[in-house]
């Protein structure tokens, strides 16, 4: 694999960002519960996320070992992916929001943590899938066949028909083991509540999680199931791990800026659901031309075609969005 001329100080170098661009983007946010994220705010971070990843991309053009002019073009296709299946998820993080009646205030907090998780997980499940992919490449196949499940469960979404995160396994087990608080208190993940005992002189205190952690472990399971789609579309631009890696990680550090910039806007993006569903169909046929399928002719999408396809596609599907809201 391409990756394995990526030195350990490299991947060291990457995550050293990774971390120094959190702490700067914690910091322009201000601390805990300080105050509300206006759009004002989200969008200069937005602006700066996207100006530090395309920085990023140069380097890649310039510094590559291999094939550094392909590897800017897959990163950048993986860039674009991954970002337009980000703005997706905001629907549900403002639902989970909404459910769980968390202040505009105190998000910023809950997704900061999301996004440290989504970094651990996201960073696993790569490695994992580059290994198994370089070991087994008829996995690309299973990869294809799954787009193009997801791209087409798209179309059949039904919006209106949320999905109730109480039901959600993890935090059923979590509040199995661990009692949770009816109400939230401030920023505040865990609280001690006193209990009198039975003389009623001395109190007790008893460790509870409030509804503010209990969406903070959905928001991170809900981040599994978002990457069960998007690392395989990227595995299909490109199965070099350090461009996989790092092209999903810029388009989800992002994220939390992008939330506040588009949340308040983000239900007129009515087609863009659809918009999403073509580019995960076409990724899929893309990797099941690409995998030498016996019945199927083999096709190598050039990355450039690809990237333009990728663009306009989602580009289209907002426009028509805006235009649709207009009239």
């Amino acid at each position: 694999m391409h990756s394995e001329l990526i030195p350990l100080w490299g991947w060291i170098l990457f995550y050293a960002l990774v971390l120094l661009m959190l702490a700067i983007d914690l910091k322009a946010f201000g601390r805990k519960g300080q105050h509300e994220v206006s759009i004002g705010e989200a969008l200069r971070m937005t602006c700066v996320w996207i100006a530090v990843s395309l920085l990023f991309c140069v380097g890649i053009y310039f510094f590559y070992p291999v094939e550094p002019e392909q590897k800017a073009l897959e990163f950048l296709s993986g860039y674009l992916i991954e970002k337009s299946l980000s703005v997706d998820n905001l629907f549900v993080f403002l639902m989970l929001f909404t459910f769980f009646g968390v202040e505009r205030k105190y998000q910023h907090e809950v997704l900061f943590w999301g996004i440290i998780g989504a970094l651990v997980l996201r960073s696993f499940f790569i490695f994992l899938g580059a290994a198994v992919v370089s070991r087994f490449e008829w996995v690309l196949a299973l990869f294809g066949v799954f787009l193009l499940y997801s791209g087409a469960k798209m179309f059949t979404h039904d919006e209106e028909a949320q999905p109730d995160p109480s039901r959600n396994i993890f935090v059923k087990i979590f509040r199995k083991f661990f009692p949770v608080t009816n109400e939230m208190h401030g920023g505040d993940f865990f609280i001690r509540e006193q209990l009198p005992t039975a003389g009623g002189k001395h109190h007790s205190t008893i460790l509870k999680a409030t509804p503010l952690f209990v969406a903070l472990i959905v928001i991170e399971t809900s981040d599994v199931a978002f990457a069960v789609d998007s690392i395989p579309a990227v595995f299909s631009v490109t199965q070099d791990p350090f461009i996989v890696l790092t092209s999903n990680i810029f388009a989800i550090l992002g994220l939390r800026a992008l939330y506040f910039a588009l949340a308040a806007i983000a239900k007129y993006f009515s087609y863009l659901k659809y918009g999403l569903g073509i580019v995960l169909i076409f990724v899929g046929v893309k990797l099941l031309l690409h995998c030498n399928i016996p019945f199927l002719p083999h096709f190598e999408f050039g990355t450039g075609w690809s990237l333009l396809f990728i663009f306009i596609t989602i580009t289209a599907s907002i426009l028509l969005s805006v235009v649709k809201q207009r009239k």
